[in-house]
């Protein structure tokens, strides 16, 4: 409370009692000099002193003086609002006992006030004297029969603030035991069940709440809560049947229809949420899983019909909207409407890689110093954000054949975060574009200390070394790693196969390397393919697996300088 609003409410009741205490039947104006109002002037300056006292007090955290000052006028003037200021203090300062002592006073003073049994019930919850509270909230509710139910639904909120839950549940269950012919009262204790990590309680509670009230919407929510957290498919078929019952329960399909979504049900999925887009064709929360749904299956002009009806709704996160757009028009091969949502990016989640999607849009188009503003102008909001963008931004360079850059954009961010994991890998790779091999050797060993599990570093050191034809046992250590860490990683494989060839191990890199290209076919996976076919004399085959790479990936410097090697 504010303190001008204090001291005028002071100031008010004690001047109302001033006059009430002067002789009946005469005017304060007609009182004889002999009976001076200076006591009482002084009463209300000490009582206004006190009050500021207590208040600046609070405000400098003095929370002794405070408390003591508003305890001490509570006590003098028993006055309620003085009082109720008394006890929200002493609470502030968790100061319990003492609050309710003085909520106490408040009581007596104002029987009748459902503030100050309010305030009781809540002191009671925060100073862990469940024990006490119960016979007042069972008081309560006998006494209010007409709003009984609301009050059994309140009860989980009293006490939502007491850490000891299995206590908070005995109490309810307390409470509620005498009325277990409403279906609130076992919605209760199903709550108070459910915060207790009792599952199977909950669930035979909120079973009661259906079998009182079969249509309780809410019911059914809360039960295919506890029944998903054992069991996906159990709450699929509590709420089916359910929304079978019940079809224009709207809430319950929607549930319904994410948890087939989970379960990678999406046609059943699709039914649901074509009868929630029809019952209420302009909620955003039944759009917004359609569209994903409809991505999620390819769906691209029923994703895209329906994101772009929610950008005209108030669907608070249009920036998702626009990231998933630009995606969609990314794979429709429409790359400036891609650009064009991607830069309306602005916020959350989405805005880095927005940025980075829409940068790579105007490399590609032939505008590099474009796409490298682009990066340079997003903000980021942490270390991590910084280095997706330094990531970026190299990226962007060495596409266009600018590694120098690159290689000292990375160097200078490295020198401030000297153990950045990924700083660290790209740096490294960057290096070893420019021939620098002992610092991309210095800067992986670095990170393999950081993280000995990292099966790219372990692939890059394996690869660099056998790509050299230098140290090959340590080599086949490197890879070996990586490939017990990743072993169906294609990139893995291929090193792996690149060091069988230089081994002189043909077949057994070859069949390495096929397995490889069958996973992911990569230019410079089809190089090695190609040239270990070669050393093998199976010649068509190497002609045919470089040539139908190539005419794929005509940039790919790997195989061009492979295929001059090889082919006439």
């Amino acid at each position: 409370m504010p303190i001008k609003l204090i001291v005028a409410a002071i100031i008010f009741a004690l001047a109302g009692t001033a006059q009430a205490q002067t002789p009946a039947g005469k005017p304060a104006a007609q009182q004889k000099a002999a009976a001076p109002r200076t006591d009482d002037s002084d009463t209300i300056g000490r009582t206004v002193f006190q009050a500021l006292l207590g208040d600046i007090a609070l405000q400098r955290g003095d929370f002794s003086v405070g408390v003591s000052a508003w305890g001490d006028l509570a006590q003098r003037t028993r006055d309620p609002k003085v009082i109720a200021r008394a006890v929200e203090v002493a609470a502030i300062a968790r100061q319990y006992d003492l609050a309710l002592e003085l909520n106490k006073l408040w009581l007596e003073v104002e029987p009748n006030s459902a503030k100050a049994q309010q305030a009781q019930s809540a002191l009671l919850v925060n100073a862990n004297r469940l024990e006490e509270l119960a016979p007042q909230l069972a008081k309560a509710l006998e006494d209010e029969k007409a709003n009984l139910p609301a009050n059994l639904m309140h009860l989980n909120r009293i006490l939502s603030r007491h850490q000891d839950k299995q206590a908070v549940q005995r109490l309810i269950d307390r409470l509620a035991a005498p009325y277990n012919h409403i279906p609130e009262a076992h919605f209760a204790m199903g709550q108070a069940a459910a915060t207790a990590n009792d599952p199977m309680r909950a669930q035979s509670e909120f079973e009661k709440v259906l079998q009182l009230r079969p249509e309780w919407e809410a019911a059914a929510l809360a039960r295919a809560q506890i029944q998903a957290r054992q069991s996906s498919q159990s709450a699929i078929a509590g709420l089916s049947e359910f929304v079978e019952r019940n079809p224009k329960a709207g809430d319950a399909r929607l549930a319904l229809a994410r948890l087939l979504i989970t379960e990678k049900k999406y046609d059943e999925a699709r039914k649901h949420f074509d009868r929630l887009t029809a019952d209420n064709p302009n909620n955003p929360d039944v759009i917004y899983p359609l569209a994903i749904l409809a991505l999620q299956n390819g769906d691209l002009t029923t994703g895209r019909t329906q994101l772009e009806k929610l950008l005209k709704t108030d669907f608070p996160d249009k920036n998702t909207l626009h990231y998933f757009l630009g995606q969609i028009e990314e794979d429709d091969k429409n790359p400036p409407a891609a650009l064009e949502h991607y830069l309306k990016v602005v916020a959350g989640e989405q805005y880095i890689p927005a940025r980075s999607r829409g940068a790579k849009i105007l490399h590609k188009q032939g505008k590099t110093d474009e796409a490298l503003e682009v990066i340079k102008s997003t903000r980021a909001g942490s270390d991590q954000e910084r280095t997706l963008l330094i990531l970026a931004e190299t990226q962007l360079l060495r596409d266009a054949g600018r590694n120098a850059e690159a290689y000292a954009v990375l160097k200078a961010a490295l020198a401030k975060q000297p153990d950045d994991l990924d700083l660290l890998y790209e740096t490294a790779l960057t290096a070893d574009r420019l021939g620098e091999t002992a610092v991309l050797e210095t800067h992986l060993k670095h990170l393999l200390k950081l993280k000995p599990d990292h099966p790219h570093a372990l692939n890059a050191m394996g690869y660099s070394l056998a790509d050299r034809n230098i140290r090959l046992n340590e080599a086949q250590k490197y890879l070996s790693q990586a490939l017990a860490l990743a072993p169906e990683d294609p990139f893995i494989m291929d090193s792996m196969g690149w060091l069988l060839f230089r081994q002189g191990k043909q077949e057994q890199a070859l069949s390495t390397l096929e397995a490889a290209y069958k996973i992911k076919a990569d230019p410079e996976i089809a190089a090695h393919l190609g040239e270990v076919l070669w050393s093998l004399q199976r010649r068509d085959e190497a002609r045919r697996v470089l040539k139908e790479a190539a005419a794929k990936n005509p940039d790919s410097e790997i195989l061009a300088g492979t295929i001059k090697k090889l082919l006439p």
